[in-house]
């Protein structure tokens, strides 16, 4: 729980630090089964590693990262510590730290993404039903903060809705193509083929091979060629998560604007305590939708880091670029699972005052229909007899119920559930 990141708990142990060790030894686990498995190590050397480290084991893990860059040395220590036999004599055998670093981020990132699904569908639920309730609740539509055309409601949410569908496509095109990564010191593979030769099997680099696929496959990952200095894994990851993040900020703010006083067409779900002010005891504010924009707010530039670091890899294995992305891809994902919580009960309890919608469209309806009346005895240039012109906010709505179905359609098409 945190003092300056309120709400961080909602993430659970989502890319925590004991849920990255958890993937840590994961990984080792894949791997000696994998090499056991395509005879580079006796079968002897397959063992369980669940619960052989623990978040007990984080502190000294951590304080031990420093000497040498990274946990994994560490670990590799600890496990074989705790283990005998063929097992401790083949653990972490043909992988580099990098390999359990990058595997092990995949895995916590694959965890989150999976959350973050799950709350678009929710919120798309909701959005759903808000177009389809609201595809004739009339409201001012607004340009450059004033008032515009007339439009609905239920087509502001299905506008949402359409964002929605944007960034889940987005992320499930990085979740399903999520790789392991196994290349040993410098992405060749050099260590396995050795051991395979040395173990006297006949195609040594096609055990090597096999091997990296089992404990890909194993894992729940994408067997891939090393990928040490290319990390479009990760900078995809974020853009997908900066993607909803860009979405749901797009839709707090609206809700923002939208729940002022003085227009008061919205209103947040209710929630004890929720909203109070310290000194005024008569306000009630957007506390989620607030909180929803920091995250909007913030996430972008973590993103930034992880793209800055992708273009400053060198060599065969990076120094400081990789090292920078661990806790950025860590901040990003756990306050992006943060923020789809708080949207999908934004959505799912937001209250909307149609007759407000109204009244406020009804007494800028001059306004409103400005543009229709700019139209009317025109077409084509001839200067027609007669008048056309919308008498009220309902005929000049144009194809907003067209464009709602078509949002609607959509988001079944992505959530065959709905």
């Amino acid at each position: 729980m945190s003092l300056l990141w309120p709400g961080e708990e909602r993430a659970g142990d989502l890319f925590s630090e004991a849920a990255y060790l958890a993937a840590m030894v994961r990984v080792e686990e894949a791997w000696l089964a994998a090499i056991a498995s395509s005879g580079i190590a006796p079968e002897e050397a397959r063992t369980p590693l669940a619960g052989l480290a623990s978040a007990d084991d984080v502190p000294a893990l951590a304080e031990g990262a420093e000497a040498g860059g990274n946990p994994v040395i560490g670990l590799v220590k600890l496990l074989r510590g705790r283990l005998d036999g063929e097992a401790a004599r083949w653990l972490h055998k043909g992988l580099t730290s990098q390999d359990v670093v990058d595997t092990s981020l995949v895995l916590c990132l694959a965890d989150v993404l999976d959350r973050v699904e799950d709350d678009l569908a929710a919120q798309a639920v909701s959005l759903v039903g808000l177009a389809q309730d609201h595809r004739a609740t009339v409201m001012s539509g607004r340009t450059l903060t004033q008032h515009a055309v007339p439009i609905t409601f239920g087509l502001k949410a299905a506008t949402w809705l359409s964002g929605l569908s944007d960034a889940a496509e987005a992320l499930r095109r990085t979740r399903t193509s999520l790789p392991a990564q196994i290349g040993g010191a410098a992405g060749t593979l050099a260590a396995v083929v050795g051991l395979a030769r040395l173990r006297g099997l006949g195609d040594p680099v096609a055990a090597a091979q096999e091997a990296a696929e089992t404990a890909a496959t194993t894992l729940g990952l994408t067997p891939r060629t090393p990928w040490h200095t290319n990390r479009a894994t990760l900078t995809a990851a974020a853009d997908a998560l900066v993607s909803a993040a860009d979405t749901w900020g797009r839709i707090a703010t609206d809700v923002t604007l939208l729940t002022r006083p003085e227009i008061g067409e919205l209103a947040e779900p209710a929630g004890e305590g929720r909203g109070g002010s310290s000194t005024m005891p008569h306000k009630s504010n957007p506390v989620l939708s607030v909180l929803i924009r920091r995250h909007a707010l913030a996430a972008p530039p973590l993103a930034s880091t992880l793209h800055t670091a992708a273009a400053t890899y060198v060599d065969e294995r990076p120094d400081g670029a990789w090292h920078v992305e661990w806790e950025t891809l860590q901040t990003l994902a756990r306050r992006s699972a943060v923020a789809a919580s708080q949207t999908t009960e934004l959505l799912a309890g937001l209250r909307v005052d149609a007759a407000r919608m109204r009244a406020t469209a009804e007494a800028a309806g001059a306004d409103l229909l400005a543009e229709q009346r700019s139209l009317t005895g025109f077409v084509g240039g001839d200067v027609l007899t007669g008048t056309s012109a919308a008498t009220s906010l309902d005929d000049y709505l144009g194809a907003t119920g067209a464009l709602i179905d078509s949002a609607v359609a959509r988001a079944h098409e992505i959530w065959k559930d709905l």
